[in-house]
């Protein structure tokens, strides 16, 4: 795989990647609260930047607003939530395979202060 330098990132892509990099650990943003930062696109936007450029910064801590954990990379991301101390919802029997959530009232940041732990300045 060639990795491209920052001069090759196209300009929105790299203001996604910056605000996945201010986001500090234990905390999350949603796609759409990224794009709501930049002032600018949309939660697919984001999410596309992220799926192609977002490989080399914490690429868990930008997720869905509904808390599920990123298709296909579950158990890495939840490794990285447990590491940080991200608060998540325990998985119900009945859920697929068991997977918790991430609990967004708790984890989310609204980017307020970077050096608040979990649970400071979330959105209400």
């Amino acid at each position: 795989m060639v990795r491209m330098s920052v001069q090759e990132l196209p300009e929105y892509a790299e203001r996604v990647l910056e605000v996945a990099e201010l986001i500090p650990p234990g905390r999350v943003m949603t796609y759409g609260d990224v794009a709501e930062w930049l002032g600018e696109g949309g939660p697919r936007q984001v999410g596309r930047a992220m799926a192609l450029y977002g490989g080399a910064v914490p690429w868990w801590r930008v997720v869905r607003a509904d808390g599920t954990l990123l298709p296909g990379h579950e158990l890495r991301a939840l490794g990285h939530y447990r590491d940080e101390g991200t608060p998540l919802r325990e998985a119900g029997r009945a859920a697929e395979g068991h997977v918790p959530k991430l609990d967004m009232r708790r984890a989310r940041w609204d980017g307020a202060d970077p050096a608040a732990g979990p649970g400071a300045g979330t959105h209400t």
